[in-house]
């Protein structure tokens, strides 16, 4: 057998995912990945590919590129932004939202322009964006024509030199867009990173070992903003114990060998409700509390 062919035999049973090679998003989809048990192994910050476990290949690429390459068969799943995927509109599924890379496709104008309020943009406009497919849609349902300039980036600038009277551009804080004299008229949509496959791929005879990356995906995904608590309380207080910790199904009870008077009570509880749980724990006699975080959490 021959090294390609192989290579050939290995790339016929892992599954390909293609990933963000820079940026943002593909720092969320590599953490969100390793803290999933698939660390990417890696040659160099180079590499083009890398192996995620026994059953899945990662190819790094360009975030706007994994929409094509996943409905044309080059990957079998992606994770890419929820706006790159309606902008290639290809016929492909969503999984999974993922929770990071969060933004918005807003509609902005200049702060001293006439338009206050979508409604108020007339057929005609002209409007810079490199999101000229979900910006045509967006208006269309609402009755309205414009005209489109596509651009590549910095649209901001694009008002304020006569190529289009605003823009659809992507934000996450606004501070941009104020820095550069414009103010969001409406959104067009809310964005976050998201796993896609090709329509009908997941039915398919590598449906399971899909479903078992989601559920792993999701694992993490539910861990965040919980916190695994535990405390000695007062058996006497055991009932009102379980109003303080309510848990998943309620707190996990255990003996402690101390004649009985303490039982140890386990439950996992919302990161931000932590400081208000641990001063009701302490008011029904709690002691020995312990914090920590959570990697993974099934239902």
């Amino acid at each position: 057998m021959t090294r390609q062919t192989l290579t050939d035999d290995i790339d016929n049973i892992r599954l390909r995912i293609a990933l963000p090679n820079k940026g943002r998003l593909a720092d969320g989809a590599l953490e969100l990945l390793e803290r999933a048990g698939l660390e990417p192994a890696v040659a160099s910050d180079r590499s083009l590919r890398a192996d995620l476990g026994e059953d899945f290949t990662a190819l790094f690429v360009r975030a706007k590129d994994i929409p094509e390459f996943v409905a044309d068969g080059a990957a079998d799943l992606g994770m890419t932004g929820s706006d790159l995927v309606a902008e290639a509109d290809r016929p492909l599924e969503t999984l999974l939202p993922l929770g990071f890379g969060r933004c918005r496709l807003a509609i902005a104008a200049r702060d001293d322009g006439e338009w206050a309020e979508a409604d108020d943009i007339a057929d005609g406009v002209r409007i810079a964006t490199s999101f000229p497919r979900t910006t045509e849609r967006w208006f269309a349902a609402r009755g309205k024509t414009v005209e489109l300039v596509p651009v590549s980036g910095a649209a901001e600038i694009a008002p304020h030199i006569g190529v289009a009277d605003v823009i659809v551009d992507l934000v996450s804080t606004g501070s941009t867009l104020k820095m550069n004299g414009l103010r969001e008229v409406a959104t067009v949509l809310e964005a976050q990173a998201v796993l896609v496959a090709r329509e009908g791929f997941v039915a398919g005879e590598s449906g399971a070992r899909v479903r078992e990356l989601v559920a792993a995906l999701e694992s993490v995904l539910r861990a965040r903003g919980q916190r695994y608590l535990m405390a000695n309380v007062p058996r006497a207080s055991l009932d009102r114990v379980k109003d303080v910790l309510p848990g998943i199904n309620g707190p996990t009870i255990v003996d402690v060998m101390d004649s009985g008077q303490h039982v140890a009570a386990h439950a996992v509880v919302a990161k931000s409700e932590v400081y208000r749980t641990i001063a009701a724990l302490k008011e029904l006699g709690a002691e020995g509390i312990l914090v920590t975080k959570i990697e993974r959490l099934m239902p």
